[in-house]
């Protein structure tokens, strides 16, 4: 071949390494195994990584698999996403994606930075997605919002909390098939839980003005948030920022009494609702014109300040709305997780190394 005949590759695309095809993905490099996966093509961009759909060779299926970004850009990086592998690897659950095969870049080592693929279950398409194209009806809707619970009842049973439940973290296939995804916010369940969760339409009230104290109730928010959106095909609260998020809560759920705003520990928090106009709770049964009786219930047990008040995983599986759907024989608990990221500060150097070796030791398991 004469000088002038090579091939000019993209700027951001490497030559492949034998064995190895280089992709161009969301104008990122992706390096996967010609042995296991082809046909890659791209699906969307995340908060923490780029994702697309392979044909995996192997077990001769469709398979998702996701790019991090940037795993070691920061100690907090790598810790984020060696918690985010081990919890996936954790969950086998029908409702939440599971950790099929995780592999890195060709080439790489424990001394130097590399790249980190999760290959987890294909769902051909996400609520978000769903609800932009069509409306649903009231049965998908049961069956939607039972599967989610009961997904919620496996990771709470493990003392995981979701934090970021939203139309776009819940993925559905063509069999109306639901499993919960994304699990980069997720946290063992403790007594202090750090303030920065969810997307702020889907956030809960508590984190707002308490901060650091809720618990796994704001799950239970979040599907709330999502249930209605299901029932109006647009956002319940869409705030612009906090004040405005919070006045569009006051305007639906009404002014919180004064025995909820005792128990806000932040003063600030407490003296800025008691400056805010006064609004009475919305009838549901209007606001929802033409939703189902059952399901303007639940979603008002769902949806209230106070998270002590707030209905519990188990009686909403228990609610008259998803009767139809509900099997308490059928609803597994998960085994309790301990997040072994918790107490250790590591440098980035080692939480480079955990990865490697976490990465090295897979073995997958059968995924329900």
């Amino acid at each position: 071949m004469a000088e002038d005949e090579i091939p000019i590759l993209p700027l951001d695309l490497e030559p492949s390494l034998e064995g190895w095809d280089t992709t161009c993905i969301h104008k990122t490099t992706w390096q996967t195994p010609q042995a296991r996966y082809s046909d890659l093509q791209p699906i969307g961009v995340g908060a923490f990584g780029t994702v697309c759909s392979a044909y995996d060779l192997k077990e001769n299926r469709r398979v998702a698999i996701k790019k991090m970004i940037e795993p070691f850009g920061s100690k907090d990086h790598a810790k984020r996403a060696f918690r985010e592998m081990h919890l996936l690897n954790h969950c086998n659950h029908e409702n939440i994606v599971g950790l099929l095969d995780i592999f890195y870049s060709p080439c790489s080592s424990p001394d130097k930075n590399f790249d980190v693929y999760l290959v987890m279950q294909m769902m051909s398409s996400d609520l978000h997605s769903l609800l932009k194209n069509q409306a649903l009806g009231d049965e998908h809707i049961q069956f939607f919002v039972y599967q989610v619970f009961r997904g919620l009842k496996y990771i709470h049973s493990a003392k995981i909390v979701h934090r970021d439940l939203k139309p776009n973290n819940i993925a559905v296939n063509e069999n109306s098939e639901l499993r919960i995804l994304d699990f980069g916010l997720a946290r063992e369940k403790d007594e202090a839980m750090t303030g920065y969760i969810a997307t702020r339409w889907y956030r809960a009230p508590e984190v707002m003005l308490s901060w650091t104290e809720y618990d796994d109730k704001v799950d239970v928010w979040g599907v709330g948030c999502v249930m209605a959106e299901m029932l109006t095909r647009r956002p319940l609260f869409p705030g612009v920022d906090h004040v405005n998020l919070l006045g569009l809560m006051l305007e639906l759920l009404g002014t919180p009494n004064e025995e909820y705003l005792n128990q806000i520990t932040s003063e600030s928090a407490r003296n800025f609702i008691r400056t805010l106009p006064v609004h009475n709770r919305k009838q549901f049964q209007v606001y929802f014109n033409g939703a189902n009786p059952d399901a303007i219930d639940l979603l008002e047990k769902i949806l209230i300040f106070d998270p002590n008040k707030r209905i519990s995983v188990e009686d909403a599986l228990a609610h008259p709305y998803l009767t139809k759907y509900a099997d308490p024989t059928d609803e597994p608990i998960g085994p309790i997780y301990i997040d072994p990221t918790k107490d250790a500060d590591l440098n980035l150097e080692e939480w480079r190394k955990m990865i490697f070796k976490f990465i090295e030791n897979f073995k997958p398991i059968d995924r329900l």
